[in-house]
C-alpha cells in the first residue's frame, strides 16, 4: 500500500524545511521513511512513500505543517513522540479580519520582547509560534490545550495577568495530582495502592 500527499507551505518556510545542503530534508525522508519532492518556487511539497509498514508519513506531514507555521526543524522533531501533537490556530477566527487586528492579536500573544509567549511556553511546557494569520502549538495533548486555551484568552482580549494566574493554577494543581499518584505508589514495587 502506497500513500502520497500534497501539502502547502508559504515559501519563505521551504529553505528551513530543505535546510543546509538539504539536510533537513534528508533527515525528516529517513526518519519518517517517506520520499519529499519539494518545489521551492510554489511551496508544494508532495510525501510520497511505497511502503506505509516501514514508514510515518502522517508524521511527516505534521512536521512539515508544523514548519510551515514557524517552528524550527529541531522542535517540529518533538512530533516524532507518540503523545505529542500540533494545534494550528487561525487568528482570523476571533476577529482578526483587518491586517490591524491580526497585528493586535499577534502582538497579544507574542507580548512585549516575546514574554506573552516565553511565559505560556515555560508554564505548558509546549511549544508557540506565532505566524502569519495562524499562532500554533506543540505538545502533550494535555499541556497543548492549556496553551490553546491560554492563546485563546489572549486573542479574546483577557487581561495578561489573568491568564498568567489561570496558567499557574493548572501548573501548581497538575503538580499536586503527580505528587499524590506518587504517594499512593508502593515504594518497593512502585505500583498503585
Amino acid at each position: 500500500m502506497s500513500f502520497e500527499r500534497v501539502l502547502k507551505v508559504p515559501s519563505e518556510r521551504v529553505g528551513v524545511l530543505i535546510g543546509k545542503g538539504g539536510e533537513t530534508k534528508k533527515n525528516l525522508e529517513k526518519l519518517c521513511g517517506v520520499e519529499l519532492a519539494i518545489d521551492g518556487k510554489s511551496g508544494e511539497i508532495i510525501v510520497k512513500t511505497s511502503a506505509i509498514d516501514d514508514s510515518d508519513p502522517l508524521r511527516a506531514v505534521n512536521i512539515i505543517e508544523a514548519v510551515g507555521r514557524g517552528f524550527s526543524p529541531q522542535r517540529a522533531i518533538k512530533l516524532m513522540e507518540s503523545d505529542t501533537v500540533l494545534e494550528i490556530m487561525d487568528l482570523r477566527d476571533y476577529g482578526g479580519k483587518s491586517e490591524n487586528a491580526l497585528e493586535r492579536i499577534r502582538g497579544r500573544i507574542i507580548g512585549l520582547h516575546g514574554k506573552s509567549r516565553r511565559v505560556i511556553e515555560e508554564l505548558t511546557g509546549c511549544y508557540v509560534s506565532v505566524f502569519g494569520r495562524t499562532v500554533a502549538v506543540i505538545g502533550n495533548m494535555t499541556d497543548a490545550k492549556l496553551a490553546k486555551d491560554a492563546i485563546t484568552m489572549l486573542a479574546e482580549g483577557s487581561a495578561h495577568k489573568s491568564v498568567y494566574q489561570m496558567l499557574q493554577r493548572e501548573r501548581t494543581k497538575r503538580k499536586m495530582e503527580k505528587l499524590l499518584l506518587w504517594e499512593d505508589q508502593s515504594p518497593e514495587t512502585g505500583e498503585v495502592r
